[in-house]
């Protein structure tokens, strides 16, 4: 897209492998997306909204949003500020709160207690109340340290977008079991030709 791409590409990358810290939940990152803001029409900072204002600002925040009116899904805004970029956390192991977890999410398989942005959000516990929460803060919710070993990743297609649908700016650690399914949206133009859609 521009220069700027590579930037929340590299950031979305940096996240796999780190811990995400909610409400007595912590979970071990292992699925994104990335998304350019201004520059990528599957953004919502494509267009500016008062939804969206909060990727405008200061990276490190957490961008909260409601999705089909009933899941709440968690975004890191990476800026810079006038790009509004930012990181959907797909996917993660529960790593601690196991308990906590199962209950928000009964019935669920432990290995899929984080799988799927909403249900990563749900087993963490959060809500709207988080909106603009400092990540890099030292407690509440907040992102952990980089891992002292980078995980090996692999790249595809964004799921469930119908603008800009190929842009391989969904990453995972490979082989992970809490990883989710790929699925193209059916607004979507048909995959170009040799695109791969992976798990």
């Amino acid at each position: 897209m521009t220069a700027d791409a590579d930037d929340v590409v590299a950031r979305a990358r940096g996240l796999l492998g780190r811990v995400l810290h909610g409400h007595g939940v912590v979970a071990r990152i292992t699925e994104v997306e990335a998304y350019g803001g201004i520059h990528d029409p599957a953004s919502h900072a494509f267009t500016r909204t008062p939804r969206s204002e909060i990727m405008y600002g200061p990276p490190w925040r957490l961008y909260v949003y409601r999705s089909y009116g009933m899941h709440f899904c968690a975004n890191v805004v990476t800026g810079p500020s006038e790009i509004a970029a930012a990181v959907l956390v797909r996917a993660g192991e529960v790593v601690e709160g196991l308990e906590t977890a199962r209950a928000r999410r009964v019935g669920v398989e432990d290995v899929a207690l984080a799988r799927g942005p909403g249900n990563l959000a749900r087993a963490l516990g959060l809500s709207l109340d988080d909106l603009g929460t400092e990540l890099l803060a030292s407690e509440g919710v907040r992102l952990g340290p980089s891992p002292s070993q980078t995980p090996e990743i692999t790249a595809g297609p964004r799921v469930g977008v119908s603008k800009a649908p190929d842009v391989p700016w969904r990453f995972w650690v490979a082989g992970d079991p809490t990883v989710s399914a790929y699925r193209r949206s059916p607004r979507a133009p048909s995959a170009e030709p040799g695109q791969r859609a992976e798990r």
